[in-house]
């Protein structure tokens, strides 16, 4: 089969390997389409996510749609349709219970944390446990389901920012993740949800995606400070500092865009004087079960892709997805 391998900065490959053998508890999927995220991004352009360094052939991918190719165990019929949750869970800690995601010692496909690797679903075929396939439900295409671990992703900042989400929100940096956090506050019912970005073209499928208002950073007027939640999507220390001013006293501050893993100049001053809560949010637990109901209930979600490119053409399908201004969420078809 063919599997994408990035062997270091910019180097990555088609290469020939071995079709996988399901053992128990597993089974194999034939993968059809793989969303590239920010941190696969990193691991192609710089070798390396935050700490994570690639030290061996390392396939790339958590986003991704499938179907079952085979099953030993005779459970999942060949050819159904899923998505899969891509965390395998660590040592439970008392406390965090309904917080598995934070468990120490788990993994996550696609990630370099860990050596060997664990591979990615950027290949033809992928081995994963049972427990972590979603099935599909009717209508819902292959395509579309790609969205469901980043969508879970926007979702679980929703948890995060608290039961009652309010009649107002403000959503900063809208790359994929933060397109979709726009998307999920819509289909959530949220009354005013307001966009700030770098680039119109990214505020313009922001609109399209369900936001009432939308500015461009560092030209427009920035929104009243009153926003009793603030969602910062893109990691910019600017924006950090952005969503701290912006947000009503007494809000909550979302940080959902990865932070570098250094000293960052970020003005903190109105988180005591406003009272704020700065929250941080991490992968998801259960929410990708709701991004797949979601996504059959919501079609226009699915606006977020901008992009589909052949696995052939993978090169280039990453040199679109780092061009925030040219894409939105692109995906390698299989």
């Amino acid at each position: 089969m063919k599997g994408l391998f990035i062997h270091g900065a910019e180097d990555m490959r088609l290469d020939d390997v071995a079709v996988p053998e399901p053992g128990e508890g597993e089974v194999l999927l034939r993968v059809r389409y793989v969303g590239i995220c920010g941190s696969d991004l990193h691991y192609y352009f710089h070798g390396k996510n935050g700490e994570n360094l690639v030290r061996e052939p390392f396939a790339p991918g958590h986003e991704f749609s499938a179907t079952v190719e085979s099953d030993p165990s005779g459970e999942w019929a060949t050819g159904t349709p899923v998505t899969v949750h891509p965390a395998r869970y660590g040592c439970p800690v008392t406390g965090l219970d309904d917080r598995p995601h934070l468990w120490p010692g788990g993994d996550y496909l696609g990630s370099a944390a860990d050596f060997p690797h664990r591979q990615g679903a950027a290949a033809e075929y992928v081995l994963v446990e049972k427990p972590m396939l979603r099935r599909l439900p009717d209508g819902l295409s292959l395509r579309d389901a790609a969205l469901a671990e980043p969508l879970g992703v926007a979702l679980h900042a929703l948890t995060v920012a608290g039961g009652d989400l309010g009649d107002r929100a403000l959503v900063l940096g809208a790359g994929p993740v933060g397109l979709l956090t726009v998307a999920a506050l819509a289909a959530r019912g949220v009354g005013h949800v307001a966009v700030g970005d770098v680039q119109q073209s990214a505020l313009d499928r922001a609109r399209d995606l369900g936001a009432h208002e939308t500015f461009l950073i560092g030209r427009d007027e920035v929104p009243a400070t009153s926003y009793p939640v603030v969602f910062e999507c893109s990691g910019a220390p600017a924006s950090l500092t952005q969503s701290v001013a912006s947000a009503a006293r007494a809000g909550v501050v979302v940080q959902v865009g990865m932070l570098a893993d250094a000293a960052i100049g970020v003005n903190l001053a109105p988180l005591v004087s406003k009272e704020l809560q700065l929250r941080g949010t991490f992968r998801f637990s259960t929410e990708i079960d709701e991004a797949v109901e979601l996504l059959a209930a919501h079609p226009t979600i699915a606006r977020v892709v901008t992009h589909v490119l052949p696995a052939a053409d993978a090169v280039e399908a990453f040199a679109t997805a780092k061009d925030s201004a040219a894409s939105g969420k692109v995906l390698i078809e299989f």
